[in-house]
């Protein structure tokens, strides 16, 4: 196949400006109002998870009133069966439950991204190798593998981590091996190579630009979904008693729901709002990239 001078010069060692499909435009992404409300309420949480301590009325773990008070002017989201602030919890609670879904995301992401591109680019016996190990990490129930481990070895929010990081990312590898696959014969990547562009040049300059705009979809799905097992693995008590999150404060309200309606709300409007914010920006961006 023969080069314009016009291609060679576009390539250059793979900086040609990708397809339009793959360009991440900001200012529809604006315009939309799923989009919006997405990217306000995970702005929000993450606003006060960053200043939980300076919001919180008081420390989440001491005694503060009576036990199972109502909402009130007092304690905005009521108190629970031992009389701790309900509310500085929830605002404490954000810090944990983020941390999770951010790490695990962070994780997955560089294994599925890591894997995703070396299977495509490369394919042959690597790409059947790796396909393999996707297909086995896939098929792991994620929520019952970490119930055993912490089961056996203790509650942790690094243990979840881990074990939720190293099984989240199959679906990201899949998504991205895609990219690759279709994106791996276009011509400016054929004149990066014919013109001695290295590997690492390519993966970084050609094939990551391309590929990122549809892992990150995929990992405001992920987050989302880690999001939810956490706070499943929270409330069967199953938790780490030391750290605050909206899954074990959920879990505080279970034989109280007559009682203490407020302390399953509460808990159960933060997952509900961080795991929307999570879809309804993922939903946004995969709309957006498909040109709808």
């Amino acid at each position: 196949m023969a080069y314009s001078t016009q291609e060679f010069e576009a390539a250059e060692f793979g900086r040609a400006t990708s397809p339009s499909r793959s360009e991440l435009r900001l200012g529809r992404i604006f315009r939309r109002p799923s989009a919006l409300l997405g990217l306000s309420l995970l702005g929000t949480l993450f606003i006060i998870a960053a200043l939980a301590p300076w919001l919180a009325p008081t420390d989440p773990s001491s005694i503060s009133g009576p036990s199972l008070t109502q909402p009130s002017a007092a304690h905005l989201m009521g108190t629970d069966a031992i009389g701790r602030d309900l509310f500085s919890g929830i605002l404490f609670g954000a810090r944990a439950s983020l941390l999770v879904a951010v790490m695990v995301g962070l994780i997955s992401g560089i294994c599925g991204l890591g894997v995703g591109m070396v299977a495509g680019y490369f394919g042959g016996t690597g790409d059947d190798i790796l396909m393999r190990a996707t297909e086995a990490f896939q098929v792991l129930p994620r929520f019952f593998l970490v119930a055993i481990v912490i089961a056996l070895l203790g509650p942790g929010i690094d243990r979840l981590v881990i074990i939720l990081g190293l099984t989240s990312w199959p679906v990201l590898a899949r998504v991205v091996r895609s990219e690759v696959l279709a994106t791996r014969q276009l011509d400016y990547v054929l004149a990066s190579e014919a013109l001695g562009a290295s590997h690492i040049h390519i993966f970084r300059h050609v094939l990551l630009p391309q590929a990122l705009p549809s892992a990150l979809v995929m990992l405001g799905l992920t987050m989302g979904q880690v999001l939810i097992i956490e706070a499943s693995i929270g409330f069967i008590g199953l938790g780490d008693p030391g750290v605050v999150t909206w899954g074990i404060l959920a879990g505080q309200a279970q034989g109280l729901f007559r009682a203490g309606w407020w302390l399953a709300l509460f808990p159960g409007l933060a997952i509900t709002a961080a795991v929307l914010g999570f879809n309804l920006t993922a939903d946004a961006l995969s709309s957006i990239l498909q040109g709808r």
